[in-house]
């Protein structure tokens, strides 16, 4: 699992883990896609449209798993309510890349940390992807720091949308859009989390708090 790391929010990336790593069945691998650990990797300049470190970064993804084999990519604005073997379990080879596909139309023009809210097709598609590595080598360094980022964030690195597979809509529940639902697998706080204080009454506060307080745990000696 490659999670996007932001210094600014680090809470929420250690909180995503957690709620990973504690409802998962099967053994999770983690890597953070943190700025400082891609040196010679990510060069390219801080764009003013860019909300995150992790809004190009992410698409090193398939290069950092030497494309092979299968890697999952999310924001770390998230929280898992869900087994995660039952994602990675939806692969389909006859995919290169499979995602939610949101109709997400903004209504906000500013989110957390006043960064600037932007309406495009395919919005919030790449927040959660599974990547078939091997089926995307023109994912490469210097295709991922050359390209814009609609290019990225819209898939256009593929020679077609076919190639995009489908994923249930509950592994990216946007808070503050989509209804509340029980069964909703994984939480994505896209507009801000319940770590920033304008959001910490949003949807779902409570469970990112919990899971929050559960990372925290350490037993003390009587």
């Amino acid at each position: 699992m490659f999670i996007g790391f932001d210094p600014r929010e680090t809470v929420a990336w250690h909180v995503l883990v957690h709620s990973i790593l504690s409802r998962s069945s099967a053994p999770v691998s983690f890597v953070p896609l943190a700025l400082n650990n891609l040196e010679g990797l990510m060069w390219r300049e801080r764009n003013n449209l860019q909300s995150t470190d992790f809004s190009f970064s992410r698409f090193l993804t398939p290069y950092l798993s030497g494309y092979e084999g299968w890697s999952i990519f999310m924001d770390c604005d998230m929280l898992v309510l869900d087994d995660i073997a039952k994602l990675w379990n939806m692969r389909d080879e006859k995919y290169s890349v499979m995602c939610v596909k949101h109709d997400h139309k903004p209504r906000e023009s500013i989110k957390f940390l006043n960064a600037p809210q932007t309406a495009y097709g395919k919005k919030n598609w790449s927040s959660v992807m599974l990547f078939n590595n091997a089926r995307c080598k023109s994912l490469t360094p210097e295709y991922v720091n050359a390209a814009t980022g609609l290019e990225l964030h819209q898939f256009k690195w593929l020679e077609g949308d076919d190639q995009i597979g489908e994923l249930p809509p509950e592994w990216n529940h946007l808070v503050g859009y989509d209804e509340p639902a029980k069964s909703v697998s994984n939480v994505h706080y896209t507009i801000g989390g319940p770590y920033f204080r304008e959001y910490v009454d949003c949807e779902y506060a409570a469970e990112w708090l919990s899971d929050r307080d559960r990372m925290l745990r350490v037993d003390q000696r009587d």
